[in-house]
């Protein structure tokens, strides 16, 4: 992670715990996905069904962190890194409370606002995400005047599939190796972490080549423009002199 100081939180060389961990789906309002948490070495997956019939194209199937006193204390870092495996390409939501009510008399939730960041990829890949990255939502909606995420009083993780208005549906499954708190500012000012992920959450970043350069595709646009107006020249008889690569540049900066 470049420079910058990294505390594990799930996985990695402090593992992974089965206790730790809990489902949270759409059944709770009537619907009927259903999400697992598998522990296999250093490695959780995160699969199940996403069901959008039973609510009418709407539907989520989440698993999240057990313990609603427990407190992570995380303003000493910039975001949370995410070290996936495989997966399916499917979009995911990575979901922090600083919040937690007391439940109501019927034993349901308390709706709080969610921190969310939603990512996806049809590869392997680290992925940072910053706090400011985290969009604040209340009960699904995007809530523009909540303050941001309280990082001293984080209060619970958690992973997401969900339909996105019927976007996606079916089954998933979402390999994570490890979940970070990290700190990094100098290869944040980059625009990149040190494992060379877009903050953005976009994936890995591309190996140069000619085809995405920005440079080549200048030198392209540049020589095919010399060429159409030295065919232009010469069909029309005018004095080619002009058209010395040289002469000719020197008249374009201008």
């Amino acid at each position: 992670m470049g420079n910058g100081k990294e505390r594990t939180l799930f996985g990695g060389d402090k593992g992974w715990k089965a206790s730790d961990w809990t489902d949270s789906d759409d059944r709770v309002r009537g619907g009927a996905s259903q999400s697992y948490f598998d522990i296999t070495g250093s490695s959780a997956c995160f699969h199940g069904n996403l069901d959008i019939t039973a609510l009418g194209g709407a539907g989520f199937a989440s698993q999240r962190t057990m313990g609603d006193d427990r407190t992570w204390d995380l303003s000493a870092y910039d975001g949370i890194h995410l070290q996936l495996g495989k997966h399916d390409g499917k979009k995911y939501t990575l979901t922090l409370k600083d919040e937690i009510l007391p439940p109501m008399a019927d034993g349901r939730e308390q709706s709080t606002i969610s921190y969310e960041y939603d990512f996806s990829s049809p590869s392997e890949m680290a992925l940072f995400v910053p706090w400011h990255a985290m969009k604040p939502t209340y009960r699904g909606k995007e809530k523009d005047d909540a303050p941001p995420l309280d990082t001293e009083n984080v209060k619970r993780f958690s992973l997401m599939m969900r339909s996105f208005f019927g976007d996606q549906e079916g089954d998933f499954s979402l390999t994570v190796n490890a979940i970070k708190a990290v700190s990094q500012a100098s290869d944040i000012e980059k625009g990149i972490t040190g494992d060379g992920i877009s903050p953005r959450g976009t994936g890995a970043q591309e190996p140069w080549s000619w085809k995405n350069s920005n440079l080549v595709g200048l030198a392209v646009i540049l020589s095919s423009t010399w060429a159409i107006s030295w065919a232009y020249c010469w069909w029309k008889g005018y004095d080619m002199s002009f058209m010395r690569f040289g002469r000719w540049w020197s008249v374009v900066k201008k």
